[in-house]
């Protein structure tokens, strides 16, 4: 609570007490302790008495004083939801006298473009001011003005917030908060102050603020917005720290705002120092996995540039390593030190913190509403009371997503509660469809009327079996097609799939061809897995035709079905 909050409040118990004093039904006998026969409440318009009655700390038959007086109303005044409290005595009874602070009926907000409307009456809850909740205007003053410190982060100079409360029946009011956003202030120019080594140019390439050019307009670059300065400033930072001036600094920034506010001037004024190399590359800390299999991940180099990059990526490729050996946690800091300002050079070691080796307790998936957990479980390399394996974990991940089912797949390792050793897997995913039907209906001087339809469905029923069919008619030909695949028809992973097929032509009805062919048949494939996302296929296919001839047959054709028959 701030201090002016406190010491209005403060104030207000001083206040109460006086008019405690001074009503006209008090008499003398209300500066001495006296004993409460009843309470009564009176004021209250919204409010149940319930809750006043449960945050008065006197009670009938309760002796009473005036310091559990002023505790009384400082309790009551602390709630939040009255404006004035003030406590008296009636006889024997004490009265308590309040007025209710309003409540908000409804919240209308104007002119909010650049902030979403939905983000913003989200942060108008978590401050308090809400439907539903009591009024206090201090609180929407304090929003006005932090409103108007987001839209200075901006760019928005010009921003303009006003507030208004409108009264309503039943003690309660109506919001009305307008924004006006003005324009973004453009900027001018950025110059940085300090660089000898690298100009302007090279280095605001990776700038995401520009000053106004050409294409300005359609990209937007030209608006200045604190954050974006911000990241803007850390990219130069690792600009010199990748090429080994580690005692690079930011020495100021200035950002200026012409009279009119609508453009900004942006100096950044720059240490480079020196060039460093590196002298020296090691290992320190608990080295839980041997040396000699972490120093080819040591990405880091003797007589290289300094780069922070390849520093950082050393981390991970560390980290990755000790967990693949159950250190889910590990925490590796490569840091340079002893730097030797004669030559220039610095030593770089890489901390190893390991932790303690860490085991999956249960493996959980959310999001897959139609897909079964056992399709899932199947592809998991990471299992359960294992290891915690950073790779396998990924993985997992992997084959999950190459399943075709979900658009998104993430993998996380929360720790167990009151566990220091026990995480859990979790896997979330987002699921697509993963089929297709179709139909056509048609016309032909040939055919007639020609009828299809087709069903393709990769994860039938949530069971991760591919299954399709299909169907084809008209008034000369039918032609029918099932097939199903089973990815684990064995639970080691091998895969079985078959199809079965027949087709039909009533060569009475038509005179487009010298002979007809009716075939029926099916076909079964296995497959077995050889790496991870590679497996050999094997299998057969029967097919039974049938060939009917008409009166005017090819030479050729004529010549087969003699020999081979129909």
């Amino acid at each position: 609570m701030r201090f002016g909050d406190k010491l209005n409040r403060h104030l207000k118990g001083l206040l109460a007490v006086a008019c405690l004093c001074l009503a006209p039904w008090v008499n003398a006998e209300s500066l001495v302790p006296f004993k409460v026969h009843d309470v009564r409440v009176e004021g209250l318009q919204r409010l149940p008495v319930e809750r006043v009655y449960a945050e008065l700390p006197i009670q009938a038959g309760d002796t009473v004083d005036r310091d559990q007086i002023v505790d009384a109303v400082q309790r009551l005044f602390a709630t939040g939801n009255f404006e004035d409290v003030q406590l008296g005595r009636d006889g024997d009874d004490l009265v308590v006298i309040v007025a209710e602070r309003p409540s908000i009926a409804r919240i209308e907000l104007s002119g909010n473009k650049s902030i979403d409307e939905e983000n913003l009456r989200k942060g108008l809850t978590e401050a308090g001011l809400a439907e539903g909740e009591v009024f206090q205007r201090s609180t929407l003053q304090a929003i006005a003005g932090e409103l108007e410190r987001q839209y200075v982060s901006q760019g928005r100079y010009g921003a303009d917030i006003k507030t208004e409360s409108v009264p309503l029946p039943r003690n309660r009011v109506a919001l009305k908060i307008e924004i006006y956003e003005g324009k973004a202030a453009r900027i001018r120019d950025i110059n940085i102050v300090g660089n000898d080594l690298f100009d302007d140019e090279e280095l605001l390439k990776d700038f995401e603020l520009n000053s106004t050019g050409f294409w300005s307009f359609i990209k937007g670059d030209d608006k200045y917005s604190r954050q974006k300065l911000s990241g803007d400033l850390e990219r130069l930072r690792s600009y010199y720290l990748d090429r080994g001036y580690i005692n690079f600094s930011i020495e100021s920034t200035q950002v200026s705002v012409t009279p009119d506010r609508r453009s900004v001037f942006i100096t950044v004024n720059v240490a480079e120092g020196e060039q460093y190399t590196v002298n020296e590359v090691k290992l320190a800390g608990d080295l839980v996995v041997a040396e000699e299999q972490l120093e080819p991940l040591l990405i880091v180099k003797k007589g290289q540039v300094f780069s922070q990059q390849l520093v950082t990526y050393t981390n991970d490729l560390l980290k990755r390593r000790l967990g693949n050996e159950g250190y889910t946690f590990a925490e590796v800091n490569g840091r340079d030190h002893n730097a030797n300002d004669e030559d220039n050079t610095v030593d770089v070691t890489f901390y190893v913190e390991p932790g303690r080796k860490v085991y999956v307790r249960r493996i959980n998936f959310s999001g897959n509403a139609k897909t079964d957990d056992e399709v899932l479980r199947r592809e998991l390399r990471q299992f359960e009371q294992a290891p915690a394996n950073t790779s396998l974990v990924d993985l997992s991940r992997q084959r999950l997503q190459r399943l075709g089912y979900f658009s998104v797949v993430e993998a996380d390792t929360p720790r167990v509660p009151n566990s220091e050793d026990l995480v859990d897997v979790e896997y979330k995913v987002e699921e697509q469809p993963s089929g297709s039907i179709g139909a056509n209906v048609g016309f032909s001087d040939a055919s007639g009327f020609i009828f299809g339809a087709n069903v393709t469905q990769n994860n039938w029923r949530g069971s991760g079996n591919r299954v399709s069919f299909a169907l084809s008619r008209s008034d000369i030909r039918d032609s029918y097609s099932f097939s199903h695949y089973n990815p684990y028809y064995t639970l080691d992973g091998v895969s079985r799939g078959f199809s079965l097929f027949y087709s039909k032509i009533d060569f009475d009805e038509t005179s487009v061809a010298s002979y007809a062919a009716d075939r029926l048949g099916g076909s079964v494939t296995f497959g077995y897995p050889i790496s991870e996302y590679s497996r050999l296929s094997f299998g057969g296919t029967y097919e039974q035709t049938d060939i009917t001839t008409g009166d005017f047959v090819a030479v050729d054709i004529f010549n087969f079905l003699e020999k081979e028959g129909t």
